[in-house]
């Protein structure tokens, strides 16, 4: 197997394998290109992210500076919108399903390092997916993990570091990131809608 095939195919790989550093520098040089950008050529930053991106849909909004290590292991649905350094290192796939929202300074980090210091200094690593559904709002300075799924209409609170998979329908925050409550505690009840006369309103 080539070092790029171990790293598809979440093995340990070396990094600084010929092909895989080729395919770093094209994607560096792409983001920097992204990120100087005049701020308003929407049409050009848009033109940018097709030959940067493995696939994405209708209306996507990544604000600079944007930095990612691949590109073509990134997928993203309709709606993506991403405040300023976004980071995404995408040794292995990291996909977004619709309508997902991420803060400021937000990282999702597909790559990690052997535990044995042997190993580690050898420069070999690994990667494991992400995978984020869809209606998902991430606040700013979140961390995601490798091997991290979160599943659909979720809240992550703002500073937590996701390193375990999160439900759907949740509120989650922390370091470790754990869920806090159900999306649905929110919700008012039919009874309250009565009382509150938004149920019946227009009614005398």
């Amino acid at each position: 197997m080539t070092e790029k095939e171990k790293q598809q195919a979440g093995e340990l790989y070396l990094s600084a394998d010929p092909e895989l550093t080729s395919d770093r520098v094209k994607a560096k040089k792409l983001c920097a290109e992204y990120n100087a950008i005049e701020y308003n050529d929407y049409q050009k930053r848009v033109r940018l992210l097709d030959r940067l991106l493995a696939l994405r849909g209708e209306n996507t909004v990544i604000e600079p500076n944007f930095f990612c290590d691949y590109g073509y292991n990134i997928i993203m649905g309709d709606n993506f919108y991403a405040n300023h350094n976004l980071v995404i290192l995408d040794c292995a796939e990291v996909t977004f399903g619709n309508n997902v929202f991420i803060g400021p300074n937000c990282g999702f980090y597909t790559a990690g390092h052997p535990i044995d210091a042997e190993q580690r200094n050898s420069g070999l690593e690994y990667a494991k997916p992400i995978k984020v559904g869809s209606d998902v709002w991430i606040g700013g300075n979140v961390c995601v993990m490798p091997g991290v799924t979160i599943g659909d209409n979720v809240v992550i609170a703002g500073g937590s570091v996701v390193t375990k998979d999160i439900p759907s329908g949740v509120v989650a925050a922390g370091n470790p990131c754990k869920v806090v409550k159900n999306i649905d505690d929110d919700k008012p009840s039919e009874v309250q809608q009565v009382s509150d006369g938004k149920k019946d309103a227009g009614k005398k």
